[in-house]
């Protein structure tokens, strides 16, 4: 297997780390606003496509990765799918502008991360797909550093089930408890999403409702073992 082409990105740092009058390195130009990436998708650029992918990247990585907790195999499909969906956004106007390209590429993620969570999980009756089995590309969550051995196998536990369990959740509400885990606020959230504040409020209270219902035969069975725990 050669060696790959070094990324067009890395090749434009190089130039702008270049440098200026008097000796100077060159300073870096400022990151593209939403605007202007809006602007230039409307106009159809020239390489507006790589602008739009390294402006949104890290966002949609990140979110893809705290919902599945590694990167799989398929990460770069998931990917993919995601910007798939936020061009066709942006090709059909059905971006308003009301949040940030950031934050409407997370909401995108968070559907793409859910499905692939349901996907897993019906392929889990029949893959062994469970965190520690070998397999090439995976990227588990690293352990805290100087952890207690046992309670980082307890946390994983606790971190796949619920993962499970908001794979089975409704999908708005499961999205409103992502988001909101984030870090999005209440009135965010509901631009993100597109509904009344009241509407993201009661997505949000009947998630964690449903969450916690989800999640409490599994807690009593920790407090007693001898008590069977309730068909998922």
């Amino acid at each position: 297997m050669g060696t790959a082409e070094p990324h067009p990105a890395s090749r434009r740092l190089r130039l702008v780390s270049a440098q200026g009058a008097g000796g100077q390195p060159s300073p870096a130009p400022a990151p593209a606003s939403d605007e202007e990436i809006l602007l230039a998708f409307q106009r159809g650029e020239r390489g507006i496509g790589l602008r739009l992918y390294e402006h949104l990247l890290p966002v949609v990585d990140r979110t893809l990765y705290r919902i599945l907790g590694c990167r799989e195999q398929d990460h770069a499909d998931l990917v993919q799918g995601a910007f798939e969906q936020i061009v066709s956004t942006l090709t059909k106007h059905r971006y308003a502008g009301e949040c940030s390209l950031a934050g409407w590429a997370s909401v995108i993620a968070c559907h793409v991360g859910l499905s692939a969570l349901r996907a897993r999980r019906r392929e889990r009756k029949v893959i062994d797909r469970t965190p520690g089995s070998p397999e090439p590309g995976a990227g588990p969550e690293p352990p805290s550093q100087g952890a207690d051995p046992e309670r980082e196998v307890s946390a994983q536990r606790d971190l796949e089930a619920l993962r499970r369990h908001l794979a089975a959740m409704d999908g708005d509400r499961a999205t409103a408890l992502l988001l909101h885990a984030m870090g999005y606020s209440l009135k965010e959230i509901a631009d993100l999403t597109g509904v009344s504040v009241a509407a993201a409020q009661s997505r949000l209270s009947r998630g964690r409702r449903e969450l916690q219902a989800r999640c409490e035969p599994e807690a009593a069975a920790r407090r007693d073992p001898a008590r069977p725990e309730e068909p998922r």
